[in-house]
């Protein structure tokens, strides 16, 4: 990790100038919530038209500039650009001369820690990484929801309680993130957030099949309480045909979905073994009914007969819908995050 001086803090404003380089879906929303603490936002650059629509939505009368006139206007800038475009952009804007010193440079991706802004951190900046652990719509809903958002915060020691301040004049929570695992951690956001809204999409479209008039409305309730339980209780909160050993059940699962919607079985297929996987480990799968479960899914065919109503489908093992059957750890995509928001 390169260092630097902390800068002296009595030389800074009380309040910032406020600058967003991509206006995405994060952008405008973090520097609209930074208004409200009372920073000023003063410029913004946006390539595509929803880009320059959104930014004027959010930051009336803040004008839209080129990223190199951001930076000359702003004592923070927001780099909020997709993960992949980050690095070249950061190298970019140094070599050119665009960036500062004392000024403050905060990219949002979960991907990276600061070690991303080293090219501006040797240009005098002063880098931040800070990562709202939320899905963003790119309306002003997005603000309302980062009251309470954890961020994945990642500076240099300097300049920790500036990065953590700044999360919670946004009404954010600061979680620190090192370095090393930044990759880690925003792996495991996606795993939670951006793969459950394609299952959960995946589940509406086959209640449909199947002649559900409001799929929405049937899974709300049902998902809202598997989250509350996954989150309270981890794997112990898992039921459905997998946790119970249910084989013949997950078989005219695998059957209907070759059928209706063959795109779906993998995912199907890869979920249920990393359930079965789970709940052998934790005791809830019971080794005598793994055997033939785990044949179903290793092939996905119609093999592991046994598993009718007689090998513990009852309610009093957790399987009515009343309890949150499969898909155990379907939520909303409320914790969601990561590059294709911005």
């Amino acid at each position: 990790m390169s260092t630097f001086h902390q800068p002296d803090l009595k030389d800074r404003p009380a309040r910032l100038t406020v600058g967003v380089v991509g206006a995405g879906r994060v952008g405008p929303a973090l520097a609209a919530s930074l208004q409200l603490a009372g920073h000023r936002p003063v410029a913004v650059s946006g390539v595509s038209d929803a880009s320059r629509r959104r930014a004027e939505a959010m930051l009336p009368g803040v004008p839209l500039v080129p990223p190199a006139e951001v930076l000359q206007r702003a004592d923070l800038v927001l780099l909020t650009v997709p993960d992949d475009a980050l690095p070249a952009l950061v190298a970019g804007l140094a070599e050119t001369g665009a960036v500062r010193p004392g000024q403050l440079l905060v990219h949002t991706s979960g991907r990276y820690g600061a070690q991303v802004l080293d090219p501006a951190l040797r240009a005098g900046a002063l880098p931040l990484a800070l990562h709202p652990a939320m899905t963003f719509t790119g309306t002003p809903v997005d603000v309302q929801r980062l009251a309470g958002c954890s961020f994945g915060v990642t500076a240099p020691e300097e300049l920790r309680l500036a990065a953590e301040a700044l999360v919670i004049e946004m009404g954010g929570e600061p979680e620190w993130i090192s370095e090393q695992n930044r990759p880690l951690y925003h792996a495991a956001l996606a795993l939670g957030a951006n793969h459950l809204v394609t299952l959960v999409a995946q589940s509406m479209e086959l209640l449909r099949a199947a002649g559900v008039g409001a799929p929405d409305r049937m899974l709300g309730p049902l998902l809202g309480a598997a989250l509350d339980n996954a989150l309270r209780s981890g794997d112990a909160a898992l039921t459905g045909p997998v946790a119970r050993g249910d084989a013949g059940t997950v078989a005219a699962h695998v059957t209907e979905l070759r059928k209706h919607a063959p795109q779906t079985v993998a995912g199907y297929l890869a979920m249920a073994r990393a359930t079965a996987d789970r709940a052998l480990a934790h005791g809830l799968l019971k080794p005598e009914l793994a055997e033939d479960l785990l044949g179903v899914l290793a092939d996905g065919s119609h093999a592991g007969g046994g598993a009718g109503g007689t090998n513990g489908t009852d309610g009093t093992n957790g399987t009515d819908g009343t309890n949150g059957t499969d898909g155990t750890n379907g939520t909303d995509g409320t914790n969601g995050t990561e590059g294709n928001d911005r």
